[in-house]
């Protein structure tokens, strides 16, 4: 008959019944037919507490869940039929995936170059364009949102249609005094979703012909507001975004793939030195 032992008491964590559970200095605090577990094995789980109380808890808790693996190891092994071979292999995959992804985490850590140039993106954007294609509108745009009653809704319509030298600047000085809200970027990319949030525009039926057949700008309006877009260039699903768009996203691709490299040349350093200094076999 299987045998299960628990010995804990209170805030002492353990205690030793018998010599055969171990020494005083690292007593047997579990065991699972002849499997046991020490006192030692769980300096990792309360190593970080300062309680004496939590370490408790920590500790039993851990006995627990280590109790319950073991008895179902125990009880599946009766009935999954795993050969030796096949165990092994699972350990060392499992091994491998536990300690060696710590290794190369740090080791990444400690030499990968975060800084992608511009040249870097642009270069990666014209290998790679058609791996962008857009999933929904992005436009170029400026918007503003201005109560209907206010004075400066004649000059907010005449900005939005100037291409004078100043107009962007005195839009940007009457947005700040007095609209309820605006987005004057017009140099970045934003998904037309996005600047039309909260807006008559975000119910429209047809946003394709909306911005093909556009007027300068676009007003519409509700109860209390006017609302005014001008879309100065946009790109429609299926289009490949402007490199503006996708060059935060091309930056984090470069970087991983920076990762993967350096992963690979740490194994390959490994197996290197392991090879010159005849630390392993191959037996054809």
């Amino acid at each position: 008959m299987a045998c299960i032992a628990l010995c804990l008491t209170g805030c002492d964590f353990f205690k030793i019944k018998t010599e055969d559970q171990g020494s005083s200095e690292d007593p047997v605090v579990a065991a699972v037919d002849d499997i046991l577990l020490k006192k030692s094995d769980l300096d990792f789980v309360t190593r970080e507490t300062t309680s004496l109380t939590d370490s408790s808890n920590l500790a039993k808790r851990y006995i627990q869940s280590w109790v319950k693996k073991q008895v179902m190891i125990r009880e599946a092994s009766k009935s999954v039929n795993v050969s030796q071979a096949e165990l092994d292999k699972k350990l060392l995959d499992y091994k491998y995936a536990l300690i060696v992804y710590e290794y190369e985490k740090e080791y990444i850590e400690k030499n990968l170059n975060r800084e992608v140039s511009a040249g870097e993106i642009e270069q990666y954007y014209e290998q790679n364009k058609d791996n962008f294609t857009l999933k929904e509108i992005i436009v170029r745009a400026n918007y503003i949102k201005i109560e209907k009653e206010l004075n400066q809704n004649k000059e907010v319509q005449k900005l939005m249609a100037s291409n004078s030298e100043g107009s962007s600047s005195q839009l940007r000085e009457l947005a700040i005094t007095a609209a309820s809200n605006y987005f004057l970027e017009d140099s970045t990319w934003i998904k037309f979703d996005e600047i039309t949030l909260n807006t008559p525009l975000a119910d429209h039926q047809n946003k394709v012909q909306l911005l093909t057949s556009r007027k300068k700008p676009i007003i519409v309006e509700n109860e209390g507001y006017n609302y005014y877009f001008n879309i100065l260039e946009y790109k429609l699903q299926d289009q490949v975004p402007p490199v503006d768009f996708v060059k935060d996203e091309i930056s984090e691709i470069i970087i991983n793939k920076r990762k993967v490299n350096l992963a690979e040349s740490l194994q390959n350093q490994v197996y290197k030195r392991a090879q010159d200094n005849n630390e392993f076999r191959i037996y054809e």
